[in-house]
């Protein structure tokens, strides 16, 4: 009896053990199974080149490309000299469209890169979404204009978590060509996956860039930044406005973009002022213009975020404060300048011509054997582009300002550079009009720091001594 009890008192103790969630082995703890694994959605980056393609006439038809298949209506696909290209070949479109026949999951952004064929006058086209695998488009942003003899890219965000397919639409009539190469599709998902195309990238970055353009951006800083403080560094001569990187100053918002500092003005979408500093290290030419323009990734949500495309049809050109070429030291360099907080609406020629010779005399006293610390800023509203007149662009976002000034305090190379400013340092100070007309020769647009003091109320090189401000700031420069 006692024998069956202990056996009654053994099953159910056995029982209880074998009903627990562990199970004890040989002294080791086993769960009963694996925790679920949480799998983190991975970047993307899917480039179609155009390279595998073959399409000859313009007459519609299906073309399978290394994405999918796409529709070329009055497109091809060229490799003449004048087709503007990334390797051997891109589309040639006319007065048609080329469209992708297949979907795609996840897209964040599409990078587009894009010129005038051969010498065909300047013209537009559209980028257009369907979220209904091509029955409906809807335009995305505003007509792009094409004035570009070189190819450039540009980017646009993409806001919907819903499959996409993408169309590229040409505006006008056949009398012009444009190119179109290297279409970037950047995204989050478990694709790079294309619904009904050819191509499964399983998530992997296939993109051959090393820096490509995106919607927004911040910037990547090399040892070939400058300083924070002391000589060379971009804030050297003093903050013109008391600039703070509070966003409760969002209309005088201090940004240290590292090779360049400004002061932001979320109001009107553009710098007050950029200020930086130039030397031979700085222009050397070690990396070429990469054209990649984008939105500043770094600046607070409640801001308003100006994007590559917010001065399309404008008439007036994304005008850089610090310019492209007094950053070529490194491709993270020259990519700073592209964001568009550098930026300012600016009449074209008073952009390519006036500052343009401006800045490349200012490079000229580098090579000459100097340093050069420059703050270049705009005020006012209202300018004169190319279609005429504008108080703002981009819907009211972005205000075009009535005037555009820089000053340049010029030192032998050297150290200790506050310290050899002196009464007798040259200082040039430019304030010319935002409009279509002005000269070439810059020259012409002198002034003195203290007019432009008068017009900003900036306290200009306010780490001068006074006596060194006063006697500097009111002198016009006449060499």
């Amino acid at each position: 009896m006692k024998n069956r009890k202990l056996l009654i008192y053994l099953s159910f103790g056995l029982l209880l053990i074998a009903g627990c969630a562990k199970d004890y082995r040989g002294g080791i703890t086993i769960d009963p199974a694996p925790p679920e694994e949480v799998v983190t959605p991975k970047p993307y980056s899917i480039t179609e080149g155009f390279e595998t393609g073959k399409k000859d006439p313009y007459a519609i038809a299906d073309v399978q490309l290394s994405t999918g298949v796409w529709s070329f209506n009055d497109a091809l696909i060229g490799n003449l000299p004048a087709d503007l290209k990334n390797g051997s070949k891109s589309v040639r479109l006319r007065a048609g469209d080329i469209t992708m026949k297949f979907d795609i999951a996840g897209v964040t952004q599409i990078n587009i890169t894009h010129g005038k064929y051969g010498t065909d006058a300047n013209q537009s086209w559209q980028l257009l979404m369907s979220v209904d695998s091509g029955k409906t488009f809807t335009q995305i942003g505003t007509d792009i204009m094409e004035t570009n003899t070189t190819l450039v890219t540009d980017s646009f965000k993409i806001e919907t978590t819903k499959k996409v397919r993408f169309q590229i639409k040409k505006v006008g009539t056949a009398t012009t060509r444009t190119n179109i190469d290297d279409i970037t599709f950047k995204g989050i998902g478990d694709a790079g996956i294309i619904v009904g195309g050819s191509t499964d990238t399983g998530g992997a970055d296939t993109t051959t860039t090393t820096t490509p353009p995106a919607a927004e951006r911040g910037v990547t800083a090399g040892a070939d930044a400058q300083p924070e403080v002391g000589d060379n560094s971009n804030l050297l001569m003093g903050n013109p406005s008391g600039a703070q990187p509070n966003v409760v100053m969002a209309n005088d918002y201090l940004i240290d973009q590292k090779y360049y500092i400004e002061s932001y003005n979320n109001s009107r979408g553009t710098p007050n002022w950029v200020s930086w500093h130039i030397d031979a290290t700085t222009i050397n030419n070690a990396a070429p213009r990469v054209d990649n323009f984008a939105g500043f990734s770094g600046l607070d949500s409640n801001f308003y975020h100006v994007q590559s495309n917010s001065y399309y049809n404008s008439g007036f050109d994304r005008g850089h404060n610090c310019p492209s070429a007094d950053r070529t030291s490194s491709a993270n360099a020259n990519s700073a300048t592209f964001l568009m907080t550098n930026m300012i609406p600016q009449a074209p020629q008073n952009n390519q011509q006036t500052w343009a010779e401006m800045e490349n005399y200012l490079r000229a006293q580098v090579v000459a054997g100097n340093e050069v610390y420059i703050v270049m800023g705009a005020y006012g509203q209202g300018g004169i582009g190319k279609n005429g007149s504008a108080n703002t662009i981009n819907d009211g976002h972005i205000v075009v300002p009535s005037n555009v000034w820089k000053i340049a305090v010029i030192v032998p190379v050297g150290d200790n550079d506050v310290s050899r400013v002196s009464a007798t340092t040259r200082v040039i100070a430019v304030n010319t009009p935002n409009v279509n007309t002005t000269v070439k020769d810059w020259k012409q647009y002198r002034t003195t720091v203290r007019e432009i003091e008068k017009a900003t109320g900036y306290n200009l090189l306010n780490m001068l001594p006074q006596a060194v401000q006063d006697a500097v700031e009111t002198k016009k420069d006449n060499l």
